[in-house]
């Protein structure tokens, strides 16, 4: 486990890249304290043993045009290995979903989506999503308005 062997400067050194990805290692040792090669033998250490997967862009849905965001819950039908595997594979393989859940309670799981229209959900629920193998039940949400939305952790 990453968490039991993180000290305070890998956690300065998370703080930092989850703040500003795009920090030189430069700019980066001096923010936590260390020398330019000792900040990057950490970071690739922290890379080597998954703390960090890696490294993107965090791009406005609404600039580009994505005015929906949709939280669509869907039970199965039977929980074989084989269906459940199955739609994994399918549902990874859509690009307007951007997380999925696996849940416990009244549904098996919790998709987000992005979709620019209601033209565009009414066809990822109606051709997409329904078809699926295994699918009993699918609840749809729109979201009003992001109260919070962020990838950093809290690393204290």
């Amino acid at each position: 486990m990453v968490q039991a062997s993180l000290d305070d400067i890998d956690r300065a050194i998370l703080r930092e890249l989850q703040a500003d990805g795009r920090a030189t290692n430069l700019e980066l040792a001096r923010r936590v304290g260390l020398s330019p090669a000792a900040t990057h033998a950490r970071v690739r250490a922290l890379e080597r043993r998954g703390a960090i997967r890696g490294y993107t862009a965090i791009v406005d849905r609404d600039v580009l045009g994505f005015d929906l965001l949709c939280l669509i819950s869907v039970s199965m039908q039977v929980h074989q290995y084989e269906s459940v595997g199955r739609l994994r594979e399918l549902i990874r393989a859509m690009p307007e979903v951007l997380e999925c859940h696996h849940l416990t309670g009244e549904y098996d799981y919790l998709l987000k989506v992005a979709l620019r229209n209601r033209r565009e959900l009414e066809r990822f629920v109606v051709e997409r999503l329904t078809p699926l193998p295994g699918i009993a039940r699918i609840h749809t949400s729109l979201v009003l308005s992001e109260v919070k939305s962020t990838t950093t952790l809290p690393l204290e």
